[in-house]
């Protein structure tokens, strides 16, 4: 079976540390760090690939997160959310984005961020991984 991939594929990466939870600057506000996979790649080596490449965090992506009554996605869906261990406490200073442009933000700040459904249900009663 081929992996097809469009454009439009996204994979979105959940870091939490301590309460909170991991943001970078979009046009339009905060959000989850996100980006296209490559040819092939699984969504949880796209989400740790797209948090090191933006922000520097060297992350383990270790399973993808499935909003309640909803059928599993998947790659092929379009988007992909994926939850990710944290590894590094110090970013690398290879990351495409500022220290200004990647916000570690407290849980109840991060749902007005228009999270994607399940992720808020995620971080309820968690502090961190």
């Amino acid at each position: 079976m081929a992996l097809e991939q469009t454009a439009r594929d996204t994979v979105e990466a959940v870091v939490v540390d301590d309460g909170r939870l991991l943001l970078v600057d979009a046009s339009g506000g905060r959000r989850l760090p996100s980006g296209p996979p490559e040819l092939a790649e699984r969504p949880q080596a796209t989400a740790a690939r797209v948090v090191y490449e933006l922000t520097g965090y060297l992350v383990d992506g270790f399973s993808l997160l499935e909003p309640e009554g909803e059928e599993p996605s998947g790659p092929v869906a379009g988007r992909s959310t994926v939850v990710c261990r944290l590894l590094s406490d110090t970013p690398s200073p290879e990351a495409r984005l500022t220290a200004e442009q990647v916000h570690w933000t407290p849980f109840a700040q991060a749902v007005d961020a228009g999270l994607p459904a399940g992720v808020p249900e995620y971080l309820e009663g968690r502090t961190s991984l």
